[in-house]
């Protein structure tokens, strides 16, 4: 059995999904959580100076999506065909833009520009993207592409709580599709069986999130 090592912060965000997707497959992998001042020493070492890693056999390699990808295939997350991969992968690449929209206010340390974004992403962007994922969660029966589970599924609901504390925002709130995306996920009976062992708690991610979202005075 290949011994597999996954390295990401004490949070859920980005490491949460490929954590999820081992689960699912049954796979016991060291959880190596980075705490503290930890990050400085560690942060040279890897390949491009960011989290998450994923190890195999002393094999690492980086970049969230493509991790994400490769357990998928693994582990039967996949389509059924190369058009229905790229629909997952679409969806996959647009969630990881609203990721990254979001996250650009939260972390923007100028209070005046801060105030500039708040506006468009609360009344604009935002609504934009959960009206859409919305849309093709009831076209796809409570999943984000081809109509089955898949590793974009747990892409979605690994980082729903995280999205919402990030944004302060609820994006299962009048959302009911997406809520099933995120509970045929949660519900199934390895990750609930992970989240017993490891709950699901996410003060510390909070408190986290509101120590680095505060933007600097001008």
């Amino acid at each position: 059995m290949a011994k597999v090592k996954v390295t990401y912060f004490d949070l859920p965000a980005l490491g949460e999904p490929i954590r999820l997707l081992l689960v699912y497959g049954g796979v016991e992998f060291e959880d190596i959580r980075i705490e503290g001042d930890k990050w400085l020493d560690i942060k040279p070492k890897t390949p491009f100076g960011q989290v998450p890693l994923y190890e195999e056999d002393g094999k690492i390699m980086n970049q969230s999506i493509a991790i994400m990808r490769y357990l998928g295939k693994k582990y039967k997350l996949i389509g059924a065909n190369d058009w229905e991969d790229l629909e997952i992968d679409a969806m996959a690449e647009t969630f990881r833009d609203f990721i990254i929209k979001v996250a650009m206010y939260h972390y923007e340390t100028s209070a005046s520009t801060k105030a500039k974004l708040k506006d468009p992403l609360y009344k604009e962007t935002i609504p934009f993207y959960l009206e859409r994922f919305e849309k093709i969660a009831k076209e796809n029966g409570g999943h984000l592409a081809v109509k089955k589970l898949t590793w974009v599924d747990f892409f979605f609901a690994a980082m729903a709580d995280y999205m919402s504390l990030m944004g302060k925002i609820n994006l299962m709130e009048n959302n009911p599709n997406l809520k099933a995306v995120y509970d045929n996920v949660m519900k199934l009976p390895a990750i609930k069986k992970w989240h017993e062992k490891y709950p699901l708690t996410l003060d510390g991610t909070k408190a986290w999130l509101e120590a680095t979202g505060k933007p600097s005075a001008e």
